[in-house]
Formats: structure tokens, sequence, C-alpha cells
């Protein structure tokens, strides 16, 4: 009987071990392999990928859509799950299951993962495609490892790469005539939304006494916020409880006003560990430990350089922009080389496109005339509101045009550049990394592709033709 007692105690104890670390306690003993680059900072809140112990893909598959569905939608995914839960591709979904995101992409495998977290072999695309070189003379011969890395195809989004975008701009040359990025006016673009009362003065200011103080009225005044009559009572109070003052208030205030800024922030790096849902622990069912949220991102915690005078600093929405003095020159350039230290933003400032925005600042050059940081890693967006009409904002997830680069072609380049010149240049690491000082040494065929394609078409038009006639005589 001793020996039953110690096993149930035995196991009782490591139960409770168990539960400790899982419920409240550093998850990370339980990782199986190194997370990807894309997931590595929410790896412990394994419940918002693992919402049970139990169900296969399915359940990987609702979290996967959960996080990502709304971005592949707004690409015109290539791939769509549809595709693939079509009988007609019955056959190929038995060589390549692409309904689920884990056939391709599966997490804690490093020895496999590559780049985008594929963990599939690179030829991936010859299970569905094997006879292609037959179908298009153009493709004979090219290694089924060349798909993507040509820059002619992406498995889901080919916004920049289509073949009838390709043409209508196989002529462009490398300098466009008129150069400027998008520009976005958050007041003017909403004015049909918001109602915009007067500008507010000093005399104005609603903030108690104790946190008055001359310097922060000062700045706020001078601030787009006292201009756009949004009062101190604005930002540090709640609607349920006007009394209680917030004397930091965090994304949660701002989205108020900037939803669509803020739901961007959380969707990239820098905010991802914010967003709702996202817990390093949950309310256990017997309820000993305390549901724990993740803190926010600190640039310690990213896996490219920083800088360590930065290295703890939690990144939310003033970490960029100064609570009563929204410099957005500040925001887009100083504040990204405030914590980024690469060797890409180190570049920056002996590249053209900051002498570009050395002249935008100092009035040389019209607004948008400049390229900082935000111009092309935080672009202007394009979005319709519940009545249908179009306005731009800032989008903050810097991953939505970054992977894949060429994503940036038609958010960022193509404001100034043509696409030849834009492919060619976002395929040469060694340009990127000297933050494009100079001319790329890599060449990109997808015009070439395109207007072989349009060639064969033409030839098979005219066989075809020929044939008919043949058969007519």
């Amino acid at each position: 009987m001793l020996w039953l007692l110690w096993i149930v105690m035995s196991v009782s104890a490591a139960s409770v071990g168990f539960a400790a670390i899982w419920y409240g306690g550093n998850r990370s003993v339980f990782l199986i392999g190194k997370t990807t680059s894309g997931h590595h900072q929410i790896e412990l809140a394994c419940d918002t990928c693992h919402t049970s112990v139990f169900g296969g893909p399915e359940l990987l598959q609702n979290a996967c859509v959960q996080c990502h569905g709304a971005e592949l939608r707004a690409a015109n995914d290539s791939h769509p799950q549809s595709k693939f839960t079509d009988p007609r591709n019955a056959e190929r979904t038995a060589m390549l299951d692409a309904r689920y995101c884990v056939t391709c992409h599966r997490e804690h495998r490093p020895a496999i993962t590559q780049a985008m977290g594929v963990t599939l072999p690179e030829d991936f695309c010859f299970k569905c495609h094997e006879n292609i070189g037959k179908e298009r003379p153009s493709h004979k011969d090219l290694a089924f490892t060349t798909c993507a890395s040509a820059g002619c195809h992406n498995f889901h989004d080919n916004r920049a790469l289509y073949m009838d975008f390709l043409l209508s701009h196989a002529k462009e040359p490398d300098q466009l005539k008129a150069q400027a990025a998008v520009l976005s006016n958050f007041l003017k673009d909403r004015k049909d939304a918001i109602k915009i009362p007067r500008a507010l003065t000093a005399a104005d200011a609603d903030a108690p006494a104790e946190y008055r103080s001359t310097a922060a009225i000062e700045a706020w005044v001078t601030d787009a916020h006292a201009r756009a009559g949004v009062n101190c009572s604005g930002c540090h109070t709640a609607k349920d409880a006007p009394a209680a003052w917030i004397a930091a208030p965090d994304i949660t205030t701002c989205k108020g006003c900037h939803a669509d800024q803020a739901q961007t922030f959380v969707e990239g790096k820098h905010g991802m560990r914010l967003r709702e849902g996202l817990f390093a622990s949950r309310a256990d069912p017997i309820g000993l430990f305390s549901e724990r949220k993740l803190t926010a991102m600190t640039p310690a915690q990213a896996r490219i350089p920083m800088k360590a005078d930065n290295a703890s600093l939690g990144l939310g929405c003033n970490t960029c922009h100064s609570p009563h003095a929204y410099d957005l020159n500040t925001a887009k350039v100083e504040a990204c080389v405030g914590c980024h230290n690469d060797q890409h933003t180190q570049a920056y400032f002996s590249s053209p496109h900051y002498d570009l925005f050395r002249k935008e600042v100092a009035g040389e050059l019209p607004k948008g005339g400049g390229v900082s940081c935000a111009t092309c890693h935080m672009p202007v967006a394009e979005k319709r509101d519940a009545q249908g009409q179009r306005f731009h904002f800032i989008t903050h997830n810097q991953n939505d045009n970054l992977r894949p680069n060429e994503k940036m072609a038609r958010t960022a380049c193509m404001g100034c550049h043509g696409l030849q010149f834009t492919l060619d240049s976002l395929a040469d690491p060694a340009l990127i990394a000297r933050n494009f000082n100079g001319r790329s040494n890599v060449h990109i065929e997808s015009i070439e592709w395109a207007q072989k394609r349009i060639e064969e078409r033409r030839r098979e038009r005219k066989l075809k033709l020929q044939q008919q006639r043949s058969k007519q005589n």
C-alpha cells in the first residue's frame, strides 16, 4: 500500500507543479522547439493557437484564420481554402492538403523552417504544377525551387506580380516624373465622420490642478488634439468612469478615435502582444491562479539588432508619439532609429531616401516628396467606411507590406519608381542592407516571363486558327 500511496502523491505533486507553471509560471519549459520569428513574441500564449488539448488541424486552422484571415482576404489570396475544398481538386488535395495552414507552416520545427515560416521543401509547387513546362513553354526546364525566388509568384499574395499588372507597367522608367508618397490627413479624410469643434486654448484645459503642468499644457495647445477640440479629459478619462483620471492613457484610449491605426498596430510586431485575447496564462478550473495578459513588446525581445539603451522600453502608441506633441516627423524617423540598430537602419542616413526626407522637412520639397522609415514600412492604406466613402489612414502593421517584401512594390516603391527597378531592388539583399544606396545587382525576369506568356498565347491562337482552316479545306 505504501508504494501505491507514494505513486499517488508523486502524481499529485507533479500535477500541481505542472498546473503552477502552465497557469502562472514560465511556460518556456513546454516549448518543443524554437518558434518562428513571426510568432516568437506570443509563444508563451499557447492557448491562443492551442485552444484545446483535443482536436486536430481544424482547431489550429481556426486560430490561424482568426489572426490572418482578414489580411488574406485583402490580398485576394491566390490559393484560398475554397480552391482546395473544390471536388475538382480532390486529387491535388491528396498530394498537398492546403486546406490547412499547418500543412505548409508547422511551428516549433527550426531545422526545416524557411522564409515566411514555410516548413515544406522548396519545390512544393511541383505537387500540383508538375506539367507546367508542357502547358507553358516559357517555363520549360525551370526548377520548381525558383517559383518564388525568381520574383514571379507568391503562394498567397500576388498583388504586385500578376500578369496584367506586370505588362501594364513593363515600360516604366527607373525614376518616375512625379515622385511623391500618398499622404493621409486624419481630420480631412474623416471630416464626415468626426464633428470638429473649435480649436482649444490653454484656458480651456480641463485637467485637475495636480496634473496641470505648464509644460504639458503648452505642448498640448500646439498639438493636433487641441486644434481638433480634444480636451485633456478626452484622453485621460473613460466614458464609463469620467471621474477617474487616467494618468497614462494606453492603446485602449487611442483606439476610440484611431481605430484603424490601433487595429493595425496590434497586427504588427510592435503591438501584437497587446492584441485582445492573447494571454500568458488563462484562469484555471479551480481558481488557484489568475489570468495574466502579455506585457508590451520590448526591443530586448526582438531578433534583429536593437540599441541597448532602449532594450526594456515597452512599445505602445506613446512610445513613438509624444503624449502632448504629436510630431509626425519625429515619429517617422527618430522614433524608429531610437530602437533599431541593424545595418539597414544605420545606412538610412547616408541614403538618397534620407536626403529627400531632409529636404522635405526643410521645405525644399512638397509634403510626400521625402522618404522616411514610415514611408515604406508604415504606408498610407485606403479603406471604405460604412457609407462607402473612401478614406486614408497610416497602417501601423509594418509586416503588411514587408513579408514578402514584393508587397512593398505597390504600397511604397512605385510612388517614385518603375516596376522593373522596384522588383530588382527588392530582390537584392546587399542593396537593402545599404538602404538602397546604389543600384541592384539582381535582375528579376517577371515582366519578361509575362511578355513571353503573351507571345505563347499569340502563337497558340495562330496555330489553332491554322488547324481550323486546314479542316475547312
